[in-house]
């Protein structure tokens, strides 16, 4: 008992412990595992975000096969002619219906304007048109 009463007395005589900031563990839910950006105000979001929490924009998923907006405006330019930008674009009716008609070099320059509308447009605008 004597013994007890020891260390009671030990521990009462000891200085009060300063108090110390300890990090908080985060639930592992709220920490992004991979992150995408938005594609109007370029800010990082959570992978699973559907709306940016910075500018309001739903943010697009991006699919298995998405089109690149430069790949598409440097085929409207350089084979535009031949309709290769609307084929690229899943708009093979139209692709077909420059190819037919290129000998007449309308396609052509019909292919450099939309080349030059393919880079003016956002890559949210470029998503919803041709998904």
């Amino acid at each position: 008992m004597e013994e007890v009463n020891a260390i009671n007395t030990i521990e009462s005589n000891a200085p009060s412990p300063v108090p110390v900031a300890v990090p908080v563990a985060t639930p592992l839910e709220n920490i992004p595992q991979s992150g995408k950006f938005c594609s109007e105000c370029g800010s990082k979001i959570s992978a699973k975000a559907e709306i940016c929490p910075n500018c309001g924009v739903r943010a697009s998923s991006p699919a298995i096969s998405e089109k690149s907006k430069t790949t598409a405006a440097l085929l409207a330019f350089f084979l535009g002619g031949l309709g290769a930008h609307k084929f690229y674009l899943g708009r093979t009716g139209m692709g077909v219906l420059y190819l037919v008609f290129c000998w007449t070099f309308v396609p052509a320059i019909i292919s450099l304007v939309e080349g030059i509308q393919l880079l003016g447009m956002s890559y949210s605008e470029f998503a919803m048109k041709y998904r």
